[in-house]
C-alpha cells in the first residue's frame, strides 16, 4: 500500500532516466553496425514508419521515450533518438569469413536487413562503423595486434587494452572507407561476460559519435572566425575614430549600431553549435576515461590518438566562441566611450547656453536697473507736475504761495517717497520669489 502523498507527474520520467538507453546484451563473436543519421526536418512518424518495415506493430507511443530495441529473427536493432541525431544499432551473428586472421574481410552483404533499409533511412549520415567482437586470447598481446592489423587493413592502427586489470584490446584506423563505414575491432578473451561485451561496444560507438559530432562545431568555427577578423577591423577603425576631436558622433554610432547587430547575429546564429560541441567533446573525454586504456608498446592509444587529432579542433571552436564573447564585450566599451563623449560634448553644449543665459540676464538687469531709474524719474515727474497744479489751484484761490517755489522744494522729498516705493516693491516681489 503507497502511503506516500500524491507523486509528482514527472517523477516516474524521471525516476526511470537512467534505464532509458540500457546497454545491449551481447555474446562474442558478434557484429555490430552502428549508422548515425541527422535528424533535423524529420519527424518521429517517418522513423516509425521506417521501422514498421520491420515491426508492423509498432506504434507511436512505443517510440515516446527515444528508445526502442526490435528483437527480430537472428538479429537486434536499437533505435535511439537524440536532439540533433538519430542512432540506428545492428547486433547479429558474425559471419563465418569475418574471423581472426581474414584480411579485410568484407560484412556488409551478410547483414541479415532488408535489402535496401539502411539506405532508407530518414536523415543524412554522419556516422557509419562497422564494430566486431571476437574471442581471442591475449596473453601475449603484441601477438593479438599484429593479427588485428591484418584484420583491418593496411592503414597505420590505433590500438590499446583496455580496463584495469586490462580485460580487452580495441584496435581501429578512424578510416571511413569506400562503402561509407570505418572499422573497429575488438578482441576479449573467452569467458568475457555478455554484459561486459555491452558495456564496451556502447563505450567504443558512442566514442566515436560523439567525437564526430564535436567536430561540427570546427567548420562553423572556421566560417565565424573570417567573420570575426573583419569585425574586429571595423571595431578598431571605430575606436581610433574616437581619438579625433572632429569626428561624426552620428556617423560613428551607426557604424558601431551596426558592428554591433552584425556581432549579435553571430552570436544568436552560432552559440548553440559552440556550446553543443564543448558538450560533446566533454562526453568524448569521459569515454575515453571509462576504456581505461593502458599502451601496447609501438601504437597510440584512443587518447593519445584524440589528444593530438581532435584537441586542436576544440580548441579552435572554444578560442573562436570566446573570441567572438570578447567582441561583444569589447563592442559594448566602445559604445560607453561614445556614449561618455556625447555625454561630455552635451554637456559643453550646456555649459556655454547656461553662461550665454547667465550674460542675457546681467544684461537684462542693467537694462531693467536702467529703465527703473527712468521710471523713479518719470514717475517724480508727474508728482511734481500735479503738485505745481495744486499749488497754481491754491494759488488762484486766494493763498500767498508762489507755485513755483513750492513745487521745487518737494522735488527731493518726492523723489524720494518714490524711490522708497520702489524698493518696498522689489522687496516684497523677490520675498514672494
Amino acid at each position: 500500500m503507497n502511503q506516500l502523498p500524491p507523486d509528482d507527474s514527472e517523477r516516474a520520467l524521471l525516476h526511470n532516466e537512467v534505464h532509458a538507453r540500457p546497454s545491449a546484451r551481447i555474446r562474442i563473436p558478434a557484429f555490430i553496425l552502428l549508422v548515425g543519421v541527422f535528424n533535423d526536418g524529420i519527424s518521429r512518424e517517418q522513423e516509425c514508419e521506417h521501422l514498421r518495415q520491420l515491426q508492423p506493430d509498432l506504434s507511436l507511443q512505443d517510440m515516446q521515450g527515444n528508445f526502442v530495441r526490435l528483437r527480430m529473427n537472428g538479429y537486434t536493432l536499437k533505435w535511439e533518438r537524440h536532439t540533433e541525431f538519430t542512432r540506428y544499432s545492428l547486433v547479429q551473428s558474425l559471419p563465418e569469413n569475418a574471423a581472426l586472421g581474414s584480411q579485410e574481410p568484407e560484412l556488409l552483404s551478410h547483414l541479415k536487413l532488408p535489402q535496401g533499409w539502411l539506405a532508407a533511412i530518414p536523415g543524412k549520415t554522419f556516422s557509419a562503423i562497422k564494430l566486431v567482437m571476437l574471442n581471442e586470447d591475449l596473453t601475449d598481446p603484441q601477438l593479438a595486434l599484429d593479427q588485428a592489423r591484418k584484420w583491418i587493413g593496411d592503414a597505420p592502427v590505433i590500438a590499446s587494452r583496455m580496463g584495469n586489470p586490462a580485460h580487452s584490446l580495441v584496435a581501429t584506423d578512424f578510416k571511413l572507407r569506400e562503402s561509407g563505414f570505418e572499422r573497429i575491432l575488438v578482441l576479449a578473451p573467452h569467458g568475457t561476460s555478455q554484459s561486459r561485451a555491452g558495456r564496451i561496444s556502447q563505450r567504443l560507438l558512442e566514442l566515436e559519435t560523439y567525437r564526430l559530432m564535436a567536430l561540427r562545431g570546427l567548420s562553423v568555427a572556421k566560417v565565424v572566425s573570417s567573420h570575426l577578423g573583419q569585425a574586429e577591423k571595423e571595431l578598431s577603425d571605430i575606436i581610433d575614430y574616437l581619438a579625433h576631436k572632429d569626428c561624426d558622433d552620428q556617423a560613428l554610432l551607426t557604424r558601431l549600431i551596426e558592428l554591433a547587430a552584425a556581432v549579435e547575429r553571430m552570436t544568436a546564429g552560432h552559440a548553440y553549435r559552440f556550446a553543443a560541441t564543448a558538450a560533446y567533446d566533454k562526453l568524448v573525454s569521459q569515454r575515453i576515461a571509462e576504456l581505461r586504456e593502458s599502451p601496447i608498446s609501438g601504437t597510440q592509444t584512443i587518447g593519445e590518438f584524440m589528444k593530438r587529432r581532435l584537441s586542436p579542433a576544440m580548441a579552435t571552436v572554444a578560442a573562436t566562441s570566446q573570441r567572438l564573447t570578447l567582441l561583444s564585450e569589447r563592442i559594448n566599451r566602445a559604445s560607453s566611450l561614445l556614449r561618455t563623449r556625447v555625454d561630455i560634448a552635451t554637456e559643453e553644449q550646456n555649459r556655454m547656453l547656461l553662461e550665454k543665459l547667465t550674460k542675457g540676464q546681467e544684461l537684462q538687469l542693467r537694462l531693467q536697473s536702467t529703465v527703473e531709474g527712468l521710471s523713479i524719474a518719470a514717475i517724480s515727474y508727474y508728482v511734481v507736475s500735479l503738485l505745481l497744479y495744486a499749488a497754481k489751484a491754491a494759488k488762484a484761490a486766494g493763498l500767498a504761495i508762489q507755485p513755483e517755489v513750492v513745487a521745487g522744494s518737494l522735488i527731493p522729498m518726492v523723489l524720494w517717497l518714490v524711490w522708497s516705493a520702489t524698493r518696498r516693491i522689489h522687496a516684497r516681489l523677490y520675498k514672494v520669489v
